[in-house]
């Protein structure tokens, strides 16, 4: 919701302050930003108009199905003969040449109806919201030097008669910033919309709004970007450019104060708000709130994972404590047996190592039992 500020200053064409005016009531109503974007949404779609393509496109030759027996598909084929042509699929939308799916039509449900309560409520909220600074430099306006949001000119500027002298004003206004922002973001469009005399896209600029049109329209009509508005005729589309809310405006005295006679007992309804305050965290940790709610409710019961006594001795001992003892001694036993197993292995490789010395004996005798000699040498005494 913009800040209440019961007393706003009044601006001349030069760029001083020369009085003050008190703030519409329905800069106070509430911003609803989902309610803008989807009435806005709404509002786009009125100004379509039909298009469709033609009855007869993708059906203006003769073709009939050749039916089954042939191993070909039984879509429609072109009759006749002596041409490539001849054979070809037709009609169907698979089909080089074919209609395509769905043929729009111009019957299609191109307007909407919005209801009225809804309308006022959105053109409400994006008032409210062009007096928010925030919600203005978030849409991408060029308001640094701006004196004051929002921007209120003398009843003078609606005779404005010369496009030199509505360029003069906004320069000594600090707003003719924005509009050299527009002038720098002409660009082509991208798509088709380029060769249907569309070519150029850019970025909106301010928006002055006026009470009486006394030459104010030509004066800045043919500024890049600025838009003009009577103030009996606020437009969301103007106001919440592509549902976003926060449109740089410039109004005159004049436009402001009728904003009261518009808006308030006499007439339209300004919303109300749901809530005054918004911030829930606030609210629920109030002591007004704490002091009448149920205390906390204590977390569930956290119950121990049930465990496998198959795998743990613990839960084992429990159902059987001798089967879990008898368990135990066998782990004894086996890290006992896991304890003596490097002696064991020493013990076993000295035997080995002795064995192989005693071999060692044994082939050198028998290398030496195994050498020839002559025997009958020393004839057949036998020492």
């Amino acid at each position: 919701m913009s800040t209440t500020r019961p007393i706003i200053s009044v601006f001349n064409l030069s760029g001083e302050k020369c009085g003050e005016t008190s703030l519409p009531s329905v800069m106070t109503a509430p911003i609803r930003s989902d309610l803008v974007q989807f009435v806005h949404t709404n509002m786009a779609k009125n100004a379509r108009q039909a298009y469709a393509v033609s009855t007869k496109a993708g059906k203006q030759v003769t073709a009939e199905s050749w039916g089954t027996g042939r191993a070909v598909a039984r879509i429609p084929r072109v009759g006749g003969g002596g041409t490539s042509r001849s054979g070809q699929g037709a009609y169907g939308n698979m089909c080089r040449g074919g209609h395509m799916f769905a043929p729009t039509k111009t019957w299609r449900k191109w307007h909407r109806k919005i209801n009225i309560p809804q309308k006022r409520y959105a053109v409400a909220s994006a008032v409210a919201a062009t007096a928010v600074p925030a919600l203005v430099m978030a849409r991408g306006h060029r308001i640094d030097n701006i004196p004051e949001i929002p921007l209120i000119l003398e009843s003078s500027l609606q005779a404005t008669l010369k496009t030199s002298q509505a360029k003069t004003i906004l320069k000594s206004l600090g707003a003719y910033e924005d509009v050299e922002k527009v002038v720098d973001s002409k660009k082509i469009r991208a798509g088709k919309g380029k060769m249907r005399n569309r070519r150029y896209v850019m970025r909106r600029g301010p928006l002055v709004i006026y009470k009486s049109n006394d030459g104010i329209e030509r004066a800045f009509r043919n500024l890049p970007g600025v838009e003009l508005c009577c103030v009996d005729r606020l437009n969301l589309l103007q106001l919440a450019p592509g549902g976003h809310m926060g449109r740089f405006c410039i109004w005159s005295q004049d436009a402001m104060e009728a904003l009261d006679t518009i808006y308030g007992d006499a007439g339209k309804k300004i919303p109300a708000a749901p809530m005054t305050n918004a911030d829930l965290a606030r609210i629920i940790n109030s002591d007004e709130i704490q002091s009448v709610v149920a205390p906390a409710k204590r977390g569930n019961k956290t119950y121990l994972r049930k465990k496998n006594p198959i795998t743990s001795v613990k839960a084992l001992e429990k159902l059987d404590p001798y089967a879990a003892a008898a368990r135990k001694a066998a782990t004894r036993a086996e890290e006992a047996r896991a304890g003596n197993k490097a002696a064991l292995l020493a013990a076993k490789r000295a035997a080995q190592k002795s064995k192989k010395q005693y071999k060692e004996q044994g082939k050198k005798f028998y290398e030496a039992a195994s050498k020839q000699g002559d025997v009958c040498s020393s004839g057949f005494n036998v020492n």
